[in-house]
C-alpha cells in the first residue's frame, strides 16, 4: 500500500518532467518514524528497497541510505502537522523562482489550493538539506514554497495532497511564463 501511494506520485512527477532521472524525493510521516526515498534514486520507477525508514529526531543505521533533503524533511515534521512531504524542481516554478520572491498564480484554481508560494534562500547559498528551518518555517503558514534556483516543498495529509500542490504550482508558473511571452510578442508588433 505505501509502496504504491510512493510508485505512483514517483511516476507522475517524472512523466510529467517536474525532476530529473535521479532528482526530488517523497516521504511520510509514521509517528516518530519517516519513510523517505533513498538517496540517488529515480523516482519514476520506484522500488520496495527504495524507501528508507528512519527516525524523525534521531539518526540509525538506515540514515546514511536517505535522501540528501533528510534534514530539510525532518525539520518540517517536527515543525508542522504535515504527515506527507513532496520535493520537486519543476521546471517553470524553478524559473521564475529566480527573478521573484514571491510567485502568485494568476487563477482561482491556483490561488485557491497553493495561494501566494513565497521563494526561500534569496542572497544565500541553497543546497540539497539546507534552509531546512527556513522552509519548515514557512510551510506552517503555506502549503507550498519555492527555494531559490533549487526547487519545491510540498506537504499534505496523503501524499497525493503534496502531489497536487506541486503539480498546481508548476501549471499556474506556465501560465505565468506564457503571457509573459505573449506580452513580449505585443510589445515588438
Amino acid at each position: 500500500m505505501i509502496l504504491s501511494q510512493f510508485q505512483t506520485v514517483g511516476r507522475d512527477l517524472s512523466t510529467r518532467g517536474l525532476v530529473s532521472s535521479h532528482s526530488g524525493n517523497l516521504s511520510i510521516r509514521l509517528g516518530d518514524r519517516i519513510i523517505i526515498t533513498r538517496r540517488g534514486i529515480m523516482l519514476g520507477c520506484l522500488q520496495e528497497h527504495d524507501l528508507i525508514e528512519t527516525g524523525i529526531s534521531k539518526n540509525d543505521r538506515s540514515t546514511p541510505l536517505a535522501s540528501m533533503e533528510l534534514a530539510v524533511h525532518r525539520a518540517i515534521y517536527q515543525q508542522t502537522p504535515a504527515l506527507a512531504i513532496v520535493h520537486a524542481h519543476p521546471p517553470h516554478a524553478v524559473a521564475l523562482s529566480l527573478t521573484k520572491t514571491e510567485i502568485v498564480p494568476n487563477g482561482a484554481e491556483g490561488l485557491s489550493t497553493i495561494g501566494q508560494v513565497p521563494v526561500l534562500g534569496w542572497h544565500m547559498e541553497v543546497r540539497p538539506g539546507g534552509l531546512a528551518d527556513i522552509i519548515a518555517q514557512a510551510l506552517k503558514e503555506h502549503r507550498i514554497v519555492m527555494a531559490h534556483g533549487h526547487g519545491s516543498f510540498a506537504i499534505g495529509q496523503l501524499l497525493e495532497e503534496a502531489y497536487n500542490c506541486t503539480t498546481t504550482l508548476e501549471a499556474s508558473c506556465q501560465v505565468i511564463c506564457l503571457l509573459k511571452s505573449l506580452q513580449v510578442d505585443k510589445a515588438k508588433k
